[in-house]
């Protein structure tokens, strides 16, 4: 997929929240010290008076969007996933998940593929720590029309969401006509027989690359792409499982916690199914390239791939 073109959703966070902020006057961004980062800068540029640089200090950056939100703002607050939800959950879930606040978390470089800066900086446990909170919705898309379109969503969805974006540059997968975005729903990327495969994130473009290398082994993978992990969109995984009879969930994220184990949750309760997850295995990730990481820990087509083969069997 090299000649494909690829965009960090990190980017595209930042180009929604610009393209939004005509439409929606009553949106205002909040960031700390990372707006060049977070891209939220963009925001900052064309809307300077509806920009406020917090510094470093992210738990008082959600006490001050909770109290926005409370005036009838539709504030996002900005940083890094290992910051916006490890540092600061005590104030999402007190802030903002308890009081039920109209306030979005625009979590940037999220995951392995924050490359080089290492395991302290890749923030795998972010999902499993946002789906534990009440209320909580809870969004990883998977490329940049995805991204955009969750962005406004959110906007215009009432409540606490908190939406996951990453630092590398992935594929576009989505763009074509029929591509609708919907809270809670997931997208039929491909039909198969013998096994569903069910990403979020950076995993579903490597889960499409998979499904090719299975076809060509005659193993007719269904593709799933869950862009939003709560809610979960149950009918559709349900309905897969019944027709496959095998399900493997990918994420770059660890498997406790996240996409498997909500997957896992639905299936042991209303439809009990044999599951593979594939993700971060109880273990912190380490510094280097994001390719080779991502290929390391068998997030690739390739590592797909191959796991997906030797569970079919």
């Amino acid at each position: 997929m090299a000649d494909v073109k690829k965009i960090a959703t990190r980017e595209s966070y930042g180009n929604a929240l610009a393209e939004c902020g005509a439409q929606f006057p009553d949106l205002v961004v909040l960031d700390a010290d990372l707006a060049g980062a977070t891209k939220t800068g963009v925001f900052k540029k064309a809307f300077p008076d509806r920009h406020i640089d917090c510094g470093i200090a992210e738990c008082n950056m959600t006490g001050i969007a909770a109290g926005l939100a409370t005036c009838g703002k539709i504030p996002f607050i900005s940083s890094f996933a290992m910051f916006a939800a490890g540092r600061n959950f005590e104030q999402v879930r007190n802030s903002i998940g308890y009081p039920h606040l109209n306030v979005k978390i625009g979590a940037t470089h999220a995951g392995i593929t924050v490359g080089e800066d290492g395991a302290t900086h890749q923030c795998n446990e972010d999902v499993a720590l946002m789906r534990t909170i009440p209320g909580m919705t809870v969004i990883v898309p998977s490329d940049d029309v995805e991204a955009k379109a969750a962005v406004r969503a959110a906007i215009e969805f009432e409540g606490p969401v908190y939406l996951r974006f990453g630092r590398a540059a992935v594929p576009v997968i989505n763009d074509r006509p029929d591509y609708k975005f919907e809270i809670g729903k997931g997208v039929l990327l491909r039909e198969g027989s013998d096994v569903t495969i069910i990403a979020s994130g950076i995993t579903v473009s490597s889960a499409l690359e998979a499904a090719e290398m299975l076809a060509a082994d005659g193993i007719q993978a269904e593709v799933i792409n869950i862009h939003t992990i709560k809610p979960l969109d149950e009918e559709l995984v349900l309905a897969s499982a019944k027709k496959t009879g095998k399900v493997v969930t990918a994420e770059e994220h660890t498997v406790i916690g996240g996409l498997g184990s909500a997957v896992c949750d639905c299936l042991s309760e209303k439809h009990p199914t044999p599951v593979l997850r594939i993700g971060m295995q109880d273990v912190f990730g380490e510094s280097g390239p994001a390719a080779a990481l991502v290929e390391k820990y068998g997030l690739d087509g390739k590592g797909i791939y191959a796991k997906v083969k030797d569970f079919v069997k």
